[in-house]
């Protein structure tokens, strides 16, 4: 079955607003696509940051004698605005796209297939966990951007007066957890009911996933083996937490209008939200000895799987100048490029190599970690869809948290999710 991907995952919280570089900065649809002296790059706002883009630009245009004109785009629409942009001649050579779009505009023909440069690109280099994001039907159509993921951020001074060490299984991580609820004040973990990219890390661990394949469609997938077992560990965790069971981590914002209000010993975030809780602890007038660890598995080989969000570089199939734009995309995503980029902002590169030299038990470093063990959401269309409000997974969660019957609650959202998954 081709498989068409969801629609844009919301990055553009991942970095620091960025000013535009070139022309088009008001988020339109641009002036216009490649030619013998130009070529045109659509980025997202807060993606790139503008000393390495300015550097990278300026790089390329002394190479290759051409003008490298960028035009930042919002995320708000964008889906509507590549669809069009990548239907016409010459108005984008080289574009940016969530890593869960990347497939669903090659299944469009929008985009170039870039199977034969893939040595070029370093292909073998790349996190084998972005591979399923710039593949689609054995052939090549991205090459991957930067990525982040969720880690385990803990207050070092709570853990140390409960005798708590750094876990590398779930087991471990528990017992930390009772340790700290038994010898300390602090709420041991902060864990809002809904926050269910992270469910869904734990349900990956079990082989499960939240839709499964069935013929010619997908259908719910939580009413399984794996599903109850990644609940019912979420929901181990989640009983040492103080937070209500209908909330999720965007309501309220954990990092800047949790954390700092009270005393937590652990709580599930992402790179800006572990430096955004940092800012608000020192602001309040606090302490912010923070450390990171993976998300557990559940044995010491290897760390939980986890939700790998980020962005993508294509080629228009209907680029002005495709040969120029793949010079450009080449240079953008190399081992040098990525390693530049990875030193100016809190993104992992496309690479191991492009990491820089991080402070041992950092977030970049962690998440380094984790990179290989990435997942996603069933890369498909009517994704989408299942995410709206109310989202069928987080009442799902609420339902059990609240003493539902998980088969009961699971099979309610299933039916759900087959339905919404499956419109077009």
């Amino acid at each position: 079955m081709k498989r068409k991907l969801i629609a844009a995952i919301g990055v553009a919280a991942m970095a620091a607003s960025v000013a535009a570089c070139g022309s088009g900065d008001d988020g339109g649809s641009g002036s216009g696509g490649g030619s013998a002296d130009a070529i045109t790059v659509w980025l997202m706002q807060g993606s790139a940051p503008d000393e390495w883009l300015d550097e990278l630009n300026s790089a390329f245009e002394e190479e290759h004698d051409v003008k490298v004109n960028v035009e930042i785009q919002e995320w708000n629409g964008i889906q509507e605005r590549v669809t069009t942009a990548l239907s016409e001649d010459g108005t984008v050579d080289v574009l940016e796209v969530g890593n869960t779009q990347t497939p669903a505009f090659a299944d469009s023909t929008g985009l170039a297939d870039l199977t034969d440069i893939r040595g070029d690109l370093g292909y073998d280099d790349w996190y084998q966990s972005t591979l399923a994001t710039v593949e689609f039907d054995g052939a090549l159509y991205a090459a991957p951007w930067y990525t982040a993921n969720r880690a385990v951020i803990y207050d070092k001074d709570v853990w140390a007066e409960a005798g708590a060490e750094v876990p590398t299984t779930r087991e471990e991580w528990v017992e930390a957890l009772q340790l700290i609820e038994d010898n300390t004040d602090a709420e041991p973990i902060y864990l809002p009911g809904q926050s269910y990219y992270i469910l869904g890390g734990f349900i990956w661990d079990e082989g499960g996933d939240f839709a499964v394949e069935d013929g010619d469609g997908l259908v719910g997938g939580l009413n399984t083996p794996e599903g109850q077992a990644g609940m019912e560990f979420y929901a181990e965790l989640q009983s040492f937490s103080d937070s209500p069971t209908d909330n999720d981590e965007a309501s309220p914002q954990q990092a800047t209008e949790v954390i700092p209000q009270g005393e937590v010993a652990t709580w599930i975030g992402l790179p800006w939200e572990a430096s955004g809780a940092i800012e608000a602890l020192e602001d309040a007038g606090r302490d912010a000895n923070l450390g990171y660890f993976p998300i557990p598995g559940k044995t010491a080989d290897a760390p939980g799987q986890v939700f790998l969000g980020g962005s993508n570089l294509a080629v228009a199939e209907r680029a002005g100048d495709k040969e120029l734009a793949q010079e450009w995309l080449k240079m953008a995503t190399s081992a040098e490029w990525m390693t530049k980029f990875a030193e100016a902002t809190p993104m992992l590169p496309n690479q191991q190599s492009a990491l820089p030299d991080a402070e041992e038990g950092s977030f970049v470093e962690v998440m380094g970690q984790a990179a290989d063990y990435g997942n996603f959401p069933p890369l498909v269309t009517g994704w989408a869809n299942v995410e709206v409000v109310p989202n069928p997974i987080k009442e799902m969660m609420t339902a059990v948290l609240n003493g539902e019957d998980f088969e009961t609650a699971a099979t309610t959202a299933d039916d759900e999710i087959t339905d919404r998954i499956n419109r077009n």
